[in-house]
């Protein structure tokens, strides 16, 4: 289950915790996404699970989990005599920055309209008659 955000605001954490907060990524998906930063080419899963030192089924996962939240783009290569192979590489991180900040607007926007519907739900003047002389 996720911290409350009490504890989250009690943490230590490092920029690299906004995966993890944001899309419940793991610790693989946070050094995937670091080592596909670290290159200056692109890398195959294959590389990328030597490098992590993971099976490739493993890297696999971690790089469709980084996919789905939008951190990293997946590639096609050719070959010349025909067949292809795909490679990751990391978007843009002031993009990805950018979206992270969008919503975290959009929740700021939602929490504050639940933070108002339960104060006016549960205002001491809404209370019924009977249960505040109780």
């Amino acid at each position: 289950m996720a911290d409350s955000m009490n504890e989250m605001l009690r943490k230590d954490m490092q920029c690299e915790g906004l995966l993890e907060c944001f899309h419940d990524l793991k610790e693989i998906d946070k050094e995937i996404f670091q080592l596909l930063h670290d290159h200056a080419e692109p890398l195959t899963v294959d590389e990328i699970a030597e490098q992590v030192d993971r099976e490739r089924s493993t890297a696999y996962r971690g790089v469709q989990r980084l996919m789905q939240a939008g951190f990293i783009q997946k590639e096609q290569v050719n070959y010349d005599q025909g067949g292809y192979y795909h490679v990751y590489r990391p978007r843009d991180g002031e993009e990805i920055a950018q979206e992270m900040q969008r919503t975290l607007n959009d929740w700021y926007a939602q929490m504050g309209q639940l933070i108002g519907e339960f104060g006016e739900k549960y205002d001491e003047e809404s209370r019924p008659a009977a249960a505040a002389e109780n």
